[in-house]
């Protein structure tokens, strides 16, 4: 069962869903909509992350190992998240091999 998440994870994911609004007005206003949705996506995609990584980690527990594989599998979430970021990306920038028959 997962219970509400805390008072600081709250705080925190506001302050990001703050700080996404913020870079998606200033995308928007640098690049226009495709920068507006370029700040949306980075903000979501941080967000998410850091929802998921908090309710793994507020499962209910009954010892201090319990904590512990939360704790951890909690950083494995965020860490799938920044590597399929980071993979995806590399393969975007291969783009440039490709030919255009």
């Amino acid at each position: 069962m997962l219970r509400p998440l805390s008072r600081p994870i709250r705080t925190v994911l506001l302050w990001q869903l703050a700080a996404t609004g913020v870079m998606v007005a200033l995308g928007g206003v640098l690049a226009g909509s495709h920068g507006a949705l370029s700040g949306a996506a980075g903000g979501t995609i941080s967000v998410c992350a850091g929802l998921v990584a908090a309710s793994v980690a507020a499962r209910n527990v009954k010892s201090a190992g319990d904590v512990l594989v939360g704790a951890l599998t909690a950083e494995a979430v965020v860490g799938a998240v920044l590597a399929s970021f980071i993979v995806t990306m590399l393969i975007f920038g291969m783009a440039f091999f490709v030919r255009d028959y």
